[in-house]
């Protein structure tokens, strides 16, 4: 059996590929990433060394996803950053490339509501349900089998992101969120969920929701990174219109697709950031699930146990998405 791990060098499918690899031999293993000519040349090089294949798959290239593919039984796919129609595309090709190259199941990591219409509205989920749809159709036509992981928000983005955007205005945690709360899941989890799905441990054909154990509020967020961080912050109420002028204020587009992201601190767009804070205020995001627990053995860690992974953060005043570890 030979496991294909897509953007092995991203912050989510970086750690889908650590955990993979302490499961498995070496040899079964291939991973990919958009470039390789941008892979960290001692992070290819250690993978190499231990026998992985190493492959550069870009979701813009059908052909070269292909070649990379080849000798794959199961694949993870980990979506694209860029919302609308060119991720959909992307998302489309990898999979065609995917059964083309013989792969028979597909890990897709989608999001939470993807297959319920309420969600319908929210910025990122229409690309997670067109994909779906189409891993489904092809399953019919192909006979190939697939999981869902459909991840709540990053608790991690509260933790970090969030303090990084307080210390590039003056200290000011802005948010519309409130006092509603959201059951956010830790990256490392969701990777351990990923990795476990793609290593066969869920049922086939079937959506798993990756969430964390606890319902907290970014308000009850920002109160712990004040405890440990000892920044300081302001707590900043804002409504929409008030949120939207907060991230033009610091260079964050409000389109992904068409945004000029050369002077913001991250790769998402505000249209994404607002809606995901509508949909917390909402409660939509408050939901339970203990998929992590039955599917890993695990427990999610709480926003507590996270929060002092981060303290070079507030330390060393990170000020930007890739300068975090």
């Amino acid at each position: 059996m030979k496991y294909v791990i897509t953007g092995c060098d991203g912050k989510l499918a970086g750690r889908v590929s650590e955990e993979v690899l302490a499961k498995v031999d070496p040899s079964q293993l291939i991973f990919t990433c958009r470039s390789l000519a941008r892979l960290n040349p001692e992070k290819k090089a250690h993978w190499e060394s231990k026998g992985i294949a190493v492959r550069e798959a870009n979701y813009d290239d059908k052909a070269g996803m292909v070649q990379a593919f080849k000798g794959g039984n199961r694949i993870y796919i980990v979506s694209s950053v860029t919302i609308g129609e060119i991720r959909r595309q992307q998302h489309r090709n990898v999979v065609d490339a995917a059964i083309e190259a013989g792969v028979e199941h597909l890990t897709y990591t989608s999001f939470l509501g993807a297959s319920d219409p309420k969600y319908a509205d929210v910025y990122v989920t229409p690309d997670h349900t067109a994909t779906e749809t189409y891993i489904k159709e092809c399953a019919q036509r192909c006979n190939i089998r697939y999981n869902f992981m459909r991840n709540n928000l990053y608790l991690e983005n509260y933790l970090t992101d969030w303090s990084i955007l307080a210390s590039l205005s003056g200290n000011e945690w802005h948010t519309l969120a409130q006092d509603a709360k959201a059951t956010f899941v830790p990256k490392d989890d969701s990777a351990r969920l990923a990795a476990a799905l793609l290593l066969g441990k869920g049922e086939d054909n079937k959506a798993y929701i990756a969430c964390g154990k606890e319902a907290i509020s970014c308000h009850e967020i920002y109160r712990i990174v004040n405890e440990i961080s000892g920044k300081n912050f302001k707590y900043c109420p804002e409504d929409e219109k008030g949120l939207y002028s907060y991230f033009d204020s610091l260079h964050i587009p409000r389109d992904s697709a068409t945004g000029d992201f050369s002077k913001s601190p991250f790769p998402w767009c505000s249209n994404d950031m607002v809606t995901n804070e509508q949909c917390i205020a909402n409660g939509m995001y408050d939901v339970v699930s203990d998929d992590i627990a039955k599917i890993t053995g695990q427990e999610p860690a709480t926003a507590r146990e996270l929060a002092g992974k981060y303290t070079y953060i507030w330390k060393d005043n990170v000020k930007n998405l890739k300068d975090i570890k």
